[in-house]
């Protein structure tokens, strides 16, 4: 479950994690409340599951406003297909008669494990921040209550019409690589979430309608067109006669080269954007050009990453052609090493591996690499490399001490192949 929560679903934010985490969490919550409640475990699961059927619906919206509002943020998606996941509360109690292995283990930190994970399931996601100014136009007769968007929002009525300045969003959907392309999807979703989070709120605009638009705040004044709900056409930010932004966008995402300007016009930025991915930043001071920097699309990123596979794989064959080299060089000779020293590397060099693994990670762009995925990499390879080191040095051998050193080299690179795989067909599929 927390594998599944902190992990999969940010990699691939797919329907399969989202239901997942419902199963996960439907077989275990009955069974953690039934150790406490031991007298009452028909009560806890039937409550278990009525209480799941409401917080898939929409009569649980104003419960997780007020809990939200007054405690933290918690999410959930209204989907009536997650109802599927009930099919796990009879397993669960089936487990519950079944006699199990029995660990040694301190109950008080399963507890505060299966507590967190209980907590981390309900959490926030990702915050998604916009660095340009992105704006929605919905209907609405009403300003809705401040209280349902706090400082997420600044939100302007005009007359039957509300302007929503979106600053930032709180979504469960992670990306793969913090670029422009995750921040497109967002937008893509945009006007939906934002009449989502607006109570009260009329409905959306329709399709294809042009709305001129200009926001005044004490610090700057925004120029801005609409088609539908979302920005289409010239944006410009002024300062009083000083224009602070300009640019251009398409359907919500910027295109073409934003100009931005300091207070003092002193220091000009120029953004290159191509169907709302970044390309190139320049910085201009003066009229001089002191700083210029391409920057790569999710196409680009993906393309780097099927070049750094083929690298990865051919230092996969130098490795193999080495072993094999140093095999056949030596045979039938072995090197002589005591049956308890292979033991013992059999369980110290999963942690070379492990740790050549991050070098060569260091190495590759876009590598993905959280605290909680390097210790995931920590046991997973040690799990998978420790059997594949008693095959190399009970079954197959060394012939010289050099081939510690290949071996370790070539699981490291296995593993770090597979990886970045992973990694391509998670870009690859949001592309």
């Amino acid at each position: 479950m927390m594998f599944n929560d902190f992990y999969l679903k940010g990699v691939f934010h797919n329907a399969l994690t989202g239901k997942l985490s419902d199963f996960c969490g439907l077989f275990i919550f009955p069974i953690f409340w039934s150790v406490f409640l031991p007298k009452r475990r028909i009560h806890v699961f039937f409550l278990t599951g009525l209480f799941f059927i409401f917080w898939k619906s929409e009569y649980s919206s104003s419960f997780i406003e007020f809990f939200s509002r007054y405690c933290f943020p918690i999410q959930r998606v209204v989907d009536p297909t997650d109802l599927i996941a009930l099919i796990m509360l009879p397993l669960a109690w089936y487990s519950l008669k079944v006699r199990t292995l029995h660990l040694n283990l301190n109950p008080s930190f399963i507890v505060v494990l299966a507590f967190f994970a209980f907590c981390a399931s309900s959490s926030p996601g990702y915050h998604q921040a916009f660095e340009q100014p992105q704006y929605v136009l919905i209907k609405s007769h009403v300003l809705p209550d401040s209280n349902y968007y706090d400082g997420d929002f600044a939100v302007y009525h005009f007359d039957s019409l509300l302007v929503v300045e979106v600053k930032q969003l709180i979504t469960r959907r992670r990306p793969v690589k913090k670029d422009d392309y995750h921040k497109n999807i967002i937008v893509n979703e945009l006007e939906e979430t934002v009449r989502n989070e607006m109570q009260g709120t009329e409905g959306l605009m329709a399709p294809g309608k042009i709305t001129y638009l200009s926001i005044k705040t004490p610090h700057y004044e925004d120029a801005l067109r609409f088609k539908g709900g979302l920005l289409d056409g010239k944006f410009i930010r002024k300062k009083g006669n000083l224009t602070l932004i300009e640019g251009v966008y398409k359907n919500g995402v910027e295109d073409s080269i934003w100009t931005f300007r300091d207070g003092s016009s002193a220091l000009i930025t120029k953004k290159t954007f191509v169907k709302g991915e970044t390309t190139q930043i320049q910085k201009f001071e003066a009229g001089r050009l002191v700083f210029s920097d391409p920057i790569a699309t999710r196409a680009d990123t993906i393309t780097r990453k099927y070049v750094q596979l083929v690298v990865l794989m051919l230092l996969v064959i130098l490795m193999v052609v080495l072993i094999v080299k140093n095999y056949r060089r030596t045979y039938p000779e072995i090197l002589p090493v005591k049956t308890v020293w292979k033991w013992v590397l059999c369980f110290t060099l999963p942690i070379a591996v492990w740790l050549s693994h991050l070098g060569i990670s260091l190495f590759i762009t876009d590598h993905f690499s959280g605290p909680l995925v390097v210790i995931i990499n920590f046991f997973m390879i040690y799990i998978s490399t420790s059997p594949l080191l008693v095959v190399a040095i009970f079954m197959i051998k060394w012939r010289r001490k050099i081939d510690v050193l290949w071996y370790c080299l070539l699981f490291a690179l296995v593993y770090t192949f597979i990886v970045e795989c992973i990694m391509l067909v998670a870009l690859s599929s949001t592309v």
